[in-house]
């Protein structure tokens, strides 16, 4: 899934305005300004938009973690690649969910999935049960946040 639909989806299920998502950034060791982050978020065919990239978008997603549940040590190094099992992982550490709680968010979307293939999702890449997340897995776990957490 595309790094910036994963920040503008973020941004409105949670209405986060330009200072709080400059503080989120922050809180994951990464100084931005409000023009950044306004490129990051507009339509793709606005010639002002700007790509953004996977280290910037893990240390958003660890500064969300921090945000959301106090700060516990040090927070750690972003990932210079992100995959959907990556976004998904850090999402589900940001909002304190358990494996119930992602299913019941993918039901409400009309998605149904076994608590065994979710927890493939979360395992090791090494590992055999390992499984990659889809786009579509994605895209529907987001969208069951803003229907958790901003209504029909």
């Amino acid at each position: 899934m595309d790094n910036n639909d994963i920040l503008k989806s973020l941004r409105y299920t949670f209405d986060f305005n330009d200072t709080t998502m400059i503080e989120i950034f922050g809180l994951g060791g990464m100084s931005v300004t409000r023009a950044e982050v306004s490129d990051w978020l507009k339509k793709d065919t606005d010639p002002e938009f700007k790509n953004i990239n996977d280290e910037s978008l893990a240390r958003y997603l660890n500064g969300l973690i921090v945000h959301r549940r106090g700060e516990k040590g040090e927070v750690p190094a972003p990932e210079q690649q992100l995959n959907n099992n990556i976004v998904f992982r850090k999402l589900k550490i940001a909002l304190n969910l358990r494996d119930e709680d992602i299913l019941k968010i993918l039901g409400k979307v009309g998605r149904e999935i076994s608590k065994h293939e979710l927890s493939a999702f979360f395992r090791k890449p090494d590992q055999r049960q390992y499984r990659p997340c889809g786009d579509q897995i994605l895209r529907n776990f987001l969208q069951g946040l803003q229907l958790t957490f901003r209504g029909d």
